[in-house]
């Protein structure tokens, strides 16, 4: 029993440091990581579409529409927005519909990481993650592995499948208007149809355009 229970921590030790080096490996423009969510799905023999593209290739409306729906603060922060996470908790406390307040880090490394869901346990494990992800990785990596890890409907991964399935056309030569149809979708792709946007949606699909006219001043880290 003592010997099972030595195996038993050394393996959730494994665990727990193997994030750690990974974002290392990471760090290299030559390696193309993959999430658990696509990992799942060959493991379901479901199989997924994902055509990784370089940052410079992915073109400036699908990344600008992006950073400022989902994290406008990316540039200036070290992976965790506080401001805005001291808002949610804020709102959590009072009993009023949260806020999100996970970053392009914190999403990035429950996509790598991580499973899906919301739980409290996640959180916690997701927070120091995204700070050392934040601390060991430029923030240019850091935006490409995202736009081309994130889930944009079923077995749909990336920012460049997105638009080839959704609109034909390679990401690059997506409109601002396209880019922002597509990130409004990405809190929930299944919910949310680029192609079929309800009136919530509209109405968040011109704050994003709205917002990614104005990116060139948010997005120095990039450069």
């Amino acid at each position: 029993m003592r010997r099972l229970m030595r195996r038993l921590v050394a393996v959730l030790v494994l665990l727990a440091l193997l994030p750690l080096g990974l974002a290392l490996l990471y760090r290299l423009p030559f390696v193309h990581p993959v999430s658990t969510l696509m990992i799942g799905d060959l493991v379901t023999l479901q199989g997924y579409e994902r055509q990784w593209t370089s940052l410079d290739n992915l073109g400036k409306p699908i990344v600008h529409a992006v950073m400022m729906s989902e994290d406008g603060q990316f540039c200036s922060h070290s992976g965790i927005d506080f401001g805005e996470l001291k808002a949610a908790i804020d709102e959590a406390l009072s009993g009023e519909r949260t806020r999100g307040a996970s970053t392009i880090p914190m999403q990035t490394v429950k996509n790598l990481f991580l499973w899906p869901g919301r739980s409290f346990l996640r959180k916690a494990i997701e927070a120091p993650l995204a700070l050392y992800l934040d601390a060991v990785m430029p923030k240019r990596r850091i935006m490409e592995i995202y736009l081309n890890i994130a889930e944009w409907g079923p077995g749909i991964y990336g920012a460049e499948a997105a638009s080839q399935f959704y609109f034909g056309q390679p990401a690059n030569s997506l409109s601002r208007r396209q880019a922002a149809l597509l990130a409004a979708a990405l809190p929930n792709p299944f919910l949310r149809n680029p192609l079929n946007p309800d009136a919530g949606t509209r109405r968040v699909v011109g704050v994003i355009e709205a917002r990614a006219r104005r990116a060139g001043g948010y997005d120095d880290c990039l450069g």
